[in-house]
């Protein structure tokens, strides 16, 4: 409560209210992967934390910058147990990169100070300091200047020599970015490089933002299922990370294999997710002399603006012919959303956010945080209908704040990615019990009721040219709408 009552003293900061804890983190994520700094969220001990942990997962996936200021007990609470104690560090400590509880107000700024310092190291961190009561309200604190982070090792000329031979080898490479080699200065050094290598770009299925769109070089996405993922890569005898490691499954299934890198394919690393893959990628430009290259990049080629019936390709069309110039994407579309990137590959240069952990209920919070950080900028949010039940309440979030994101709900009532993970399994087809797991119908979610009672207009389509409406409304709209499309 102190740390409340000082938001009207310190008016750089702002505060943004939300009514759930994933909705906190979450949006703290989307805040930090295109404003590039960390925001910090206020949690109310050990309960509140844990309630905001599964999108701390997915942001401690992103590597973004993020400050949890967690509260605590006095100190000389704590042994009474009362209801609210638990063991608030234990909690922390697997998503925060950087742990700390505060012991004395004389302590607070320098401890506020190195938290600070701690998330801005390079990939961003996830610093959590918890803050007892009497701490807070004792007197004694002081301001404490933030130190500047650490700059991340710079790599050995010999890692990009190697680099410089393995692509002119003359064997099909394929060159695999994630971080910041996706964005700025990276995916430019990157286009450079497969310009003139005529090596093929490639991003994980989870990555935390890529530019894309006509103008800018062409990334192509590892695919989500192991059969795809395979067919893409079968061809390259080698395989260059850039701030990743080499891409795997995100499950295990009987008689089928981790990962799709083909047997034969040498696996060679640029640089880690903690080294510069910016500075590695222009040093590589210059081994190779191509400084000077412009990048291959796509060409502004829009699908044609789609009518009749719903389908996925339509609406994937829909998206493509009329996504705003730098717009911001937030994809957790799921299984209804797999032709969307090839359908805007070709649109105006935009910005894409992907979902980094697998924790779903990662959409709506996401974009909360990218239209704060880029507030002149279009959100489209795409969301099936199951992970987006996990955090609705970031659509009063979006009222409130006056937020500009087009929501778009993908209603199939089902949990299509379960549907496929069972499959896998070898067991046959799902009985009843089972298939009542996948099936979140009986009855369906009204999407419409839920976002109008949120404050948020709503509509319902039941065609493309409905869609087509619903976005020019959505795009050209001075607060948040939400889109339901009837699967």
């Amino acid at each position: 409560m102190h740390f409340v009552a000082a938001l009207d003293r310190v008016d750089e900061m702002r505060c943004v209210l939300g009514l759930f804890e994933g909705v906190t983190t979450g949006a703290a994520d989307g805040y930090a992967r295109m404003a590039g700094k960390p925001a910090c969220t206020l949690l109310h001990l050990g309960p509140g934390l844990a309630n905001g942990l599964a999108n701390l997962h997915n942001a401690h996936r992103a590597m973004v910058p993020i400050i949890n200021l967690v509260g605590q007990h006095a100190t000389y609470h704590l042994r009474h147990d009362a209801p609210l104690t638990s063991d608030i560090e234990g909690i922390a400590r697997p998503y925060s990169n950087w742990v700390r509880t505060c012991c004395a107000a004389s302590e607070a700024g320098n401890d506020a100070s190195d938290a600070v310092t701690a998330s801005r190291m390079t990939p961003g961190r996830i610093a959590t300091l918890i803050v007892p009561a009497n701490v807070a309200w004792s007197e004694g604190g002081t301001v404490t200047p933030v130190t500047m982070a650490r700059k991340p090792p710079v790599l050995s000329g010999g890692v990009i020599d190697e680099a410089s031979l393995a692509l002119r080898s003359g064997l099909r490479t394929g060159i695999l970015l994630s971080g910041n080699a996706l964005h700025g200065p990276g995916i430019a050094a990157a286009g450079r490089i497969a310009a003139s290598t005529n090596a093929k770009l490639f991003a994980p299925y989870p990555f935390a933002r890529m530019e894309r769109g006509a103008g800018r070089p062409g990334v192509e996405r590892i695919a989500y299922i192991l059969e795809q993922a395979t067919e893409q890569l079968k061809e390259f005898r080698q395989l260059i990370l850039v701030g990743c490691s080499a891409p795997i499954s995100y499950f295990a299934a009987p008689g089928k294999r981790s990962g799709p890198v083909a047997s034969d394919c040498k696996v060679f690393t640029l640089t880690t997710p903690y080294e510069d893959s910016v500075a590695a990628l222009d040093a590589l430009s210059d081994a190779l002399s191509i400084r000077g290259t412009r990048p291959l990049e796509e060409p502004l080629v829009r699908p044609a603006v789609p009518t009749g019936a719903v389908s996925l390709s339509g609406i994937a069309a829909a998206i493509g012919a009329l996504l705003p110039e730098h717009a911001i994407v937030i994809d957790e579309s799921m299984t209804s959303g797999r032709e969307l990137m090839p359908a805007t590959k070709g649109a105006p240069p935009h910005d894409w956010l992907a979902n980094t952990g697998g924790s779903i209920g990662i959409a709506m919070p996401l974009a909360v945080g990218a239209a704060i950080a880029r507030p002149q900028q279009r959100v489209l949010c795409l969301s099936a209908d199951g992970s987006g039940m996990y955090t609705l309440q970031a659509l009063w979030t979006m009222a409130r704040e006056g937020l500009r994101v087009t929501t778009v709900i993908f209603a199939n009532r089902a949990y299509g990615v379960l549907k496929r993970e069972f499959s896998y399994l070898g067991v046959g087809n799902p009985g009843p019990k089972a298939s009542a797991l996948f099936d979140i119908g009986r009855p369906d979610l009204d999407w419409v009721s839920l976002a109008k009672g949120m404050g948020v207009p709503a509509s319902r389509i039941h065609s493309l040219d409905d869609f087509v409406k619903a976005l020019r409304v959505g795009f050209e709209a001075e607060g948040p709408i939400l889109v339901e499309v009837d699967l």
